[in-house]
């Protein structure tokens, strides 16, 4: 089960990255026995110099429909599996967009 804790109006949620793929794309859920289930995201960038995690940023700001300005990665720069922020305010759009984004992952859970 994927764990998307919602904290303070900010959403976050464990990834896995695999980089270096053919396509980026959600791959399904990821069963870490330590760290609990991830998301794993397929990415096409190599892990060098930083380009993997800006790629997952775009990435995600494109799958989940927000701007890459919403998207942080909190934990686990240097790491395949790390920690997304979805940082959304408090309109009523972005309280929208925060339940649509809630529905999209509840596909992994």
């Amino acid at each position: 089960m994927l764990e998307v804790e919602e904290k303070e109006g900010v959403l976050s949620f464990r990834i896995f990255v695999q980089p270096k793929s053919s396509k980026n794309q959600v791959a399904g859920l990821y069963a870490d026995p330590v760290r609990g289930n991830a998301l794993k995201v397929k990415i096409t960038a190599p892990p060098v110099d930083g380009a993997a995690n800006a790629m997952c940023i775009k990435f995600f700001a494109k799958f989940l429909g927000v701007s890459k300005s919403s998207v942080e990665i909190v934990s686990g720069q240097s790491s395949r599996s790390k920690r997304i922020a979805l940082r959304l305010g408090d309109s009523s759009e972005e309280q929208k967009k925060r339940e649509n984004i809630k529905m999209l992952l509840a596909k992994y859970i």
